[in-house]
């Protein structure tokens, strides 16, 4: 396969802002709109090893993660766990440090979107050691939608039960009962929300239909709300200040029953 054609296909599996640049013999630097969150760019690369071609992450993202916290904490506690689920759903393996995926055969597209979505999780360990980790964001999410929707009508952390048996792109609130359900995520960072527009991606491209609304805690980066919009064009910013205006789009999409 081509570069150009694998680059065509991480652009039509990933993002359009997908870049692939030359770095040396069998190498190639994998520019993405994907960040931390500080705003520094993911590092991924796109190499030959043998025979076979891998995305690293060549160590970077436990590096970049270490300056912000002890390297230590990563391997401990509910960190480690958080970081061996993410690489053990998507067959990402840690070699000292250098986050590995083989690409099978041909799947260069499926393979980048896989990647980014194990690098996002992981770099969502930060969260553990931050302030907002007290958040009651997520409670106030369930328990608005609770008050304002029929309990037959959501599914919290719904999954699609054949194309996605193993859940890695949940929604964090179903709602059924209409031509199109709605597809309800809570959007308390960056990260979960470029793992929101990678899944609503993915949604397309399984041929999923569906109405999505993203509710976020505070205003994302503009970059990142930018590419969000590019897949759901209804958003509100806190659910408390906004509670009315969100309470009257559901009643009002909600009458469109099926």
């Amino acid at each position: 396969m081509s570069v150009k054609t694998i680059e065509k296909d991480f652009i039509d599996k990933v993002s359009a802002e997908i870049q692939l640049l030359v770095d040396g013999k069998d190498r190639f630097l994998v520019l993405t709109p994907f960040h931390f969150n500080d705003g520094d760019q993911l590092v991924i690369v796109l190499k030959k090893l043998g025979n076979k071609w891998v995305l690293s992450d060549e160590a970077h993202t436990f590096m970049h993660l270490s300056y912000y916290m002890d390297e230590k904490t990563l391997h401990s506690g509910n960190r480690q766990k958080l970081i061996l689920k993410a690489l053990s759903m998507f067959d990402v393996e840690d070699y000292d440090g250098e986050l590995i995926m083989e690409i099978p055969e041909g799947n260069y597209g499926e393979a980048l979107f896989d990647f980014v979505q194990a690098l996002l999780k992981i770099i969502d360990v930060t969260y553990l050691s931050r302030e907002n980790v007290k958040s009651t964001f997520k409670d106030d999410f369930r328990a608005f939608l609770s008050q304002k929707v029929e309990s037959n009508r959501m599914t919290f952390d719904w999954q699609h039960p054949l194309r996605d048996p193993n859940g890695l792109y949940r929604v964090d609130c179903r709602i059924n009962g209409m031509p199109q359900p709605l597809f309800v995520f809570a959007l308390n960072s960056d990260n979960k929300t470029q793992a929101a527009a990678l899944a609503l991606h993915q949604f397309k491209e399984w041929g999923v239909k569906c109405q999505p609304l993203g509710i976020f805690e505070k205003k994302p980066t503009p970059d990142v709300l930018l590419r969000f919009n590019d897949v759901c064009e209804t958003y509100f910013t806190d659910i408390i200040k906004n509670s009315k205006k969100i309470e009257q789009y559901l009643q009002d999409y909600m009458s469109n029953e099926a």
